[in-house]
């Protein structure tokens, strides 16, 4: 009786498999879990150097995969960073500069590759921003974004999950995203606070209250770890990041490594050597084009993102020498633009309006769940020198700075001025300047700006007149 089609081809391939010594199901594709912070400090994990609390399931993750110590998002806000990984692409080639905007609608976007691929898609809570995410076309996507919702969709969507396909899941929580809770587990006063940081009680108190949804994050992670080890391939690729830093002074919205540093662990079973650390410098952007990679796929031209998938099977420790970061400003509250270009050792940071008065959510609102501490802040530059210059140096930023990353890691010594290194100073300034017209970056000011001159007007506004 002739066999059918189907039934040939089935017998073919297993007989080429078995000639090549690879076993049938070798080359199914692995699910893919990738679980985002909003808002969380590299410094704050315990297995980054985080000393006030542990982060007990963090650390499981890293000991189970791989840890990038040197990882920075493409922007330090949270729409344009979540733009920047879904996409592969920076802000001003995607179309997503400054906080709360979204790609062009000609982007192509992760959740499009991953299907073509074979892929069922899936994103719950903070993937992409807000209301952006019916427009990246998950097969599934809910918006609920609090842990309590995620234990619930996440595990009732797994639970009654049929779709014969490998599986891309996305998880993003609030967390430690402002508001943070009234009350804390961590004891405000036994916390080491950042240098660059005032130290002041409402500080420490709202330290306190960030550093416990830290700590809920991480419960978290370990509760979705133990879910999809129940529910998905035993050689899925687990990876966990976060879209920046924490929401203090010198954090979000800036191109300090507080702002733009950020966790990334990789675990896969026989794929990732667990407990490896390395010291490749990767982008969000690469992220992309890593997962199309991990899933058998054609990593699409025209990215800015580059797989580092060689870093992650350990036939590199390397994949980029220049990191480069961007920051177009997040509405009326931060009107502010920075470009910054880091390498090796030395960071430079260009702010084009010099003239401009940095301003934030953190000194503008002063609320009772985040910010209020800068009250005291500014009560404490009245009269105490040293609260006067951090106060200045948060609203006001020279046009270039210049940091020594291997001497100064919290960059407090700006090098930019000093003869020593000028020429080194001009090679990153040449890079960065190339690097911007490549892009097409136009280095658009989006709202009308609050002026360093003007303290007077540094209050919140409502209504705005768009200019370049």
């Amino acid at each position: 009786m002739q066999k059918p089609a189907a039934f040939l081809l089935a017998c073919s391939l297993c007989i080429c498999l078995a000639g090549s010594g690879i076993a049938a199901d070798a080359r199914r594709q692995p699910d893919i879990v990738v679980y985002l912070a909003d808002d969380l400090s590299a410094a704050d994990v315990s297995s980054y150097g985080g000393t006030n609390i542990e982060t007990p399931a963090i650390d499981q993750l890293a000991a189970d995969g791989m840890s990038f110590d040197r990882a920075f998002v493409a922007s330090p806000s949270c729409a344009v960073s979540r733009a920047a990984l879904l996409t592969g692409l920076m802000p001003a080639r995607n179309g997503a500069e400054e906080n709360h905007s979204y790609p062009r609608e000609d982007v192509l976007r992760l959740p499009k590759v991953l299907s073509d691929l074979g892929y069922q898609t899936a994103a719950f809570g903070k993937v992409a921003h807000l209301r952006s995410a019916p427009d990246y076309h998950f097969d599934t996507f809910d918006l609920n974004q609090h842990i309590p919702e995620l234990r619930e969709t996440v595990r009732g969507f797994l639970e009654q999950r049929t779709d014969p396909r490998p599986l891309a899941l996305f998880v993003g929580v609030s967390d430690p995203h402002v508001p943070w809770p009234s009350e804390s587990t961590v004891d405000p006063e036994s916390l080491t606070l950042p240098p660059e940081l005032l130290d002041t009680p409402l500080t420490r108190v709202q330290r306190s209250r960030y550093l416990q949804e830290v700590k809920n994050l991480d419960a978290y992670l370990g509760e979705l770890r133990d879910l999809t080890d129940q529910h998905l391939s035993s050689d899925k690729v687990f990876a966990f990041s976060s879209d920046h830093g924490a929401q203090f002074p010198f954090g979000k919205w800036t191109l300090y490594d507080e702002g733009i540093r950020v966790p990334l662990i990789v675990a896969q079973a026989n794929g990732i050597e667990p407990g490896t650390r390395t010291d490749a410098m990767v982008c969000w952007v690469d992220i992309l084009p890593t997962l199309i990679d991990l899933g058998g796929g054609d990593v699409p031209e025209g990215l800015d993102g580059r797989s580092f998938t060689s870093v992650l099977r350990g036939d590199t420790d390397s994949h980029r020498d220049r990191i480069f970061t961007t920051h177009s400003g997040d509405l009326l509250m931060n009107v502010y633009l920075s470009r910054s270009i880091r390498a090796d050792r030395y960071k430079l940071v260009w702010n084009p309006h010099p003239e401009f008065a940095f301003t934030s959510y953190i000194d503008l609102l002063l609320r009772e769940t985040s910010g209020d501490y800068f009250k005291q802040w500014m009560e404490a530059a009245k009269t105490d020198p040293h609260a006067a210059k951090v106060l200045a140096r948060y609203y006001s930023r020279p046009e270039f700075e210049m940091y020594d990353l291997e001497n100064d890691p919290h960059e407090l010594n700006n090098l930019a001025g000093h003869p020593e290194l000028s020429k080194v100073r001009k090679k990153l300034n040449e890079e960065l300047q190339a690097w911007i017209q490549t892009q097409g970056d136009e280095l658009t000011v989006f709202h009308e700006p609050l002026l360093l001159n003007s303290p007077e007007t540094w209050i919140p506004r409502k209504k705005s007149h768009n200019r370049k």
